[in-house]
């Protein structure tokens, strides 16, 4: 191997120390280190000594891992941020997962969703299958805010499914410093989840 190549490797790997276990990476995070080839190359250098795993083509993670269950699988949001920066689009967190995610739902969802305003299409990584299904601009218009997550959940639950403890848990996601985001992103949700929210979002929350 080259010196170059050496300290491109080099730069490569302290990247990914530096982002710690559990990150999903692609060869676009390198992009301002080197040449497509030469990072590529870095990455299949790093997987053959075992510092980094391929998940996929062109997706990549530094295995967190278990002492009793060995390496672990990379969350569904470190998978979904990396396509969103392969892919240069933009992801919200949809239907059952975004409940789980907000604790609205005990129900751990095998399907992952995310919305996006790129084309549709499924990942499938192991036993777990990721759903990236293109939507309209309006239901984008929150994408990566907290209002995002609250209203695709709401959504996904049905005003029939939104009792007293379902309003108490989301009275509790809302800190002081979302408030103001979340009133001004009302204007995008459906009327039943705009009225239910912005009352929480109009006080002070307690915990």
């Amino acid at each position: 191997m080259s010196i170059r190549s050496q300290s491109l490797v080099s730069s490569v790997r302290s990247r990914i120390y530096g982002h710690g276990r559990g990150w999903v990476f692609t060869p676009k995070h390198f992009k301002d280190l080197g040449g497509d080839a030469a990072v590529e190359s870095s990455l299949r250098r790093l997987k053959a000594a075992g510092t980094i795993r391929q998940l996929t083509r062109g997706l990549y993670d530094y295995p967190a891992s278990d002492p009793v269950l060995g390496l672990i699988a990379p969350s569904a949001d470190a998978i979904a941020r990396a396509l969103a920066v392969r892919d240069a689009i933009r992801l919200q967190p949809a239907g059952a997962y975004a409940a789980h995610q907000l604790g609205l739902s005990e129900q751990v969802p095998s399907r992952v969703v995310f919305l996006t305003d790129g084309p549709s299409r499924k990942v499938k990584l192991g036993q777990r299958e990721i759903i990236l299904q293109r939507t309209t601009p309006s239901h984008m218009a929150t994408a990566g805010r907290k209002s995002g997550t609250l209203i695709q959940a709401l959504r996904h639950l049905g005003q029939d499914q939104v009792d007293t403890q379902v309003v108490a848990k989301i009275r509790r996601q809302i800190a002081d410093e979302d408030r103001a985001g979340l009133q001004k992103d009302l204007v995008h949700a459906p009327v039943w989840i705009a009225d239910l929210l912005r009352p929480l979002t109009a006080q002070k929350t307690s915990t």
